[in-house]
């Protein structure tokens, strides 16, 4: 039986761990040819050497994707050894949290070159390959932040903000060539990061609870989670959804604050 996937191509940036490296597997599973973009090298070297000992078609690419000249090699490197991309999913991130005031011109470029530049980089090298061959699915990884202003966390949510204004104007534009464009924002997730943050408290556990009890369902996101929404959106199950902020943070972000 053919996967949701199969024989898709698909670009994953940020995929050396966390959302973006289950996503991959995800993808893997349902018949996807899968090149992990990652700016760290042995990191996306080695999530693409285990996937490939179970069998999978996967390579990494070392990308960085504020750098547009990083892309461009990116997606050529990929479209020699895989072939042109059905499949975008804008994963890699970065979190940057400043005091407005303190914030350095460095930290505003560093925030946005990775969460907003590396999102139009990318899609602006895959769109010819799309147009050409009669469409795609690009998905692009916001996050709550984009609907929400959470206090202390200046300038990310304004990223994340412009994250949401690049899908819905991309997709309207390449509706009629049949290219889609959906993001999703999820919300608290339990990656690596989620877990070395809860480990610079005194008691990482009672943080981790708190971090619980702040979600209607009493717990956080799962890296699969986030990932086999994506699949979904990417899929031609989809194919009619364009356009779309999906949430996927437990009914947190809907729920009554004080």
């Amino acid at each position: 039986m053919a996967g949701r996937l199969q024989d898709k191509i698909a670009i994953i940036t940020g995929a050396g761990r966390g959302i973006g490296a289950q996503t991959a597997r995800r993808f893997l599973e349902q018949g996807a040819r899968v090149a992990i973009a990652e700016l760290n090298a042995d990191t996306g070297e080695a999530t693409a050497a285990a996937l490939r000992a179970e069998g999978f078609e996967a390579i990494a690419v070392q990308t960085d994707v504020s750098d547009h000249d990083s892309v461009r090699r990116m997606v050529a490197d990929v479209v020699a050894a895989l072939g042109p991309p059905d499949i975008l999913v804008n994963n890699a991130g970065i979190n940057v949290f400043r005091d407005p005031l303190q914030l350095t011109d460095a930290d505003w470029r560093k925030c946005f070159g990775v969460n907003l530049d590396g999102m139009w980089y990318c899609t602006r090298e895959v769109l010819p390959h799309m147009l050409a061959h009669g469409g795609g699915s690009i998905v692009n990884i916001a996050s709550v932040h984009a609907l929400q202003i959470i206090p202390g966390c200046f300038p990310y949510p304004v990223a994340k903000h412009a994250v949401v204004g690049l899908t819905k104007a991309l997709a309207i534009e390449y509706a009629s060539q049949n290219v889609r464009m959906n993001a999703i924002c999820p919300g608290y997730v339990e990656t690596q990061i989620t877990i070395d943050y809860w480990n610079t408290h005194p008691d990482p556990e009672a943080q981790r609870l708190y971090a619980y009890n702040l979600h209607p369902p009493k717990r956080i996101g799962t890296t699969d989670e986030i990932a086999m929404t994506v699949l979904f959106l990417a899929s031609d199950e989809a194919r009619f959804i364009n356009g779309a902020i999906v949430v996927v943070d437990g009914g947190r972000s809907i729920l009554y604050h004080d």
